[in-house]
């Protein structure tokens, strides 16, 4: 007869991963200006990026209060709105107008197989905070804003740079909980215990799938996801203030830890120590507001146009277009067929590169229902074809580089 004495009641050591996050978060001194400077830019980006997402209804008509009318005392201001919430909602709110449009940085990584993210969405869940503190007590300066910022950059793009979330089939939105909760821990005067409690916490939250951001199924909840990473890093943060508990072995626990139930056993990698190496190297999308591994597609087909009315002639013209790009593009981005909404078209690479080649531009518009409603756009989508470049995607993965090389190849009748 077999004894079983049971599992062990015995409360480890915090995750090692864990305590990193927050000793960095508490006490790590930032002294590069490159980092200031850039976060100092970020930030005015980020809050274009969110009152040009409020032009669009479908980005309009998911925010405000849960129940209409409510105004919070001391709560977080929305930008461009008149609603005033509580910071839980107001992480959402300002983290969906950030990210409607998917105008906002880019940073590239291992997850960057889709990208490592976009690291200023972390600022729904930190200007929340910081407004709804600043009218309750002793004011914040921008500067303690910029400093979160760094920081939730580095947290999103550290664990980004060697481990690729995408690949188990999570969306990248966890890393925007893990840093803000992180960051917000901070901002809400949390000891280190706690926020080592609430970045556990984050792990453990039950994490978003990728299925709304592939065919067939992409959806506008790619562009409310960080909204909701936001939410609940705040909501999590605020939890643990008022007491709750963490979980020490979140990651590593055996069978029940994230590692075995979400990432094939396999525990995170890291590149370098955390610092200010991801606000320093973000990227910024200047020219288009397209899903990042297409831009510079964008760009070739933008130059085609243009010398094409030079000779005269037009998209109607085109026998065939080949694309050569990234494995990341092709695998991510490469779609046919019909597209069903703006979020299907802002990440289909043949969408992106037929609308400049018709019309000589691409803008926020060019994906809305009446934009798409042209029936030259999916004639001359059903035109092109994606090849990988091997160079491409060896130029991609390379720290040196970092590029996004696209070509095209287009064939005249």
């Amino acid at each position: 007869m077999s004894t079983d004495l049971g599992e062990s009641a015995v409360r480890p050591a915090p995750d090692q991963v864990n305590q990193d996050i927050a000793d960095y978060v508490l006490n790590y001194k930032i002294d590069s200006e490159l980092a200031w400077e850039t976060a100092r830019l970020c930030l005015i980006d980020t809050i274009g990026c969110g009152l040009e997402g409020l032009r669009f209804e479908e980005c309009r008509r998911l925010l405000g209060p849960v129940v209409e009318g409510t105004v919070v005392p001391n709560g977080t201001k929305v930008p461009g709105t008149n609603y005033q919430l509580d910071p839980i909602r107001g992480a959402f709110n300002i983290g969906t107008i950030i990210r409607w449009l998917d105008f906002n940085d880019c940073f590239l990584a291992a997850e960057c197989m889709l990208h490592g993210g976009h690291p200023s969405d972390n600022l729904g869940a930190i200007l929340a905070v910081a407004d709804h503190l600043a009218r309750t007590g002793k004011p914040l300066t921008v500067k303690d804003i910029l400093e979160g910022m760094i920081k939730a950059h580095e947290i999103q793009g550290g664990l980004a740079l060697l481990n690729s979330f995408n690949r188990v089939g999570l969306d990248h939105v966890v890393l925007v909980k893990v840093a803000s909760t992180a960051v917000v821990s901070k901002l809400l005067g949390l000891t280190r215990e706690q926020t080592v409690d609430a970045i556990s916490q984050a792990w453990v939250d039950g994490q978003s799938l990728r299925t709304y951001r592939h065919a067939p199924n992409t959806g506008s909840r790619k562009s409310w996801a960080a909204g909701d990473a936001c939410s609940r890093a705040v909501n999590l943060a605020l939890l643990v203030k008022k007491g709750e508990k963490g979980l020490p072995s979140v990651l590593t626990a055996k069978t029940w830890g994230f590692y075995d139930v979400l990432f094939k056993g396999k525990p995170f990698e890291f590149q370098r120590p955390y610092g200010s190496y991801v606000m320093e190297n973000v990227l910024f999308k200047i020219s288009y507001p397209a899903e990042f591994h297409a831009q510079t597609a964008v760009e070739a087909a933008h130059t085609v146009h243009d010398k094409l009315k030079a000779l005269g002639k037009t998209s109607d013209d085109i026998k065939s277009v080949r694309i050569r790009t990234q494995e990341a593009a092709k695998r991510i981005i490469d779609k046919q067929g019909p597209l069903d909404n703006f979020a299907d078209r802002d990440h289909a690479i043949n969408y992106m590169v037929a609308y400049p080649l018709i019309y000589g531009k691409l803008n926020s518009e060019s994906y809305t229902d009446k934009a798409a409603a042209d029936p030259r756009i999916d004639v001359l989508r059903a035109k092109m074809y994606c090849v990988e470049d091997k160079r491409f995607s060896v130029d991609y993965h390379d720290p040196e580089k970092r590029s996004i090389g696209n070509a095209l190849l287009v064939e005249l009748n």
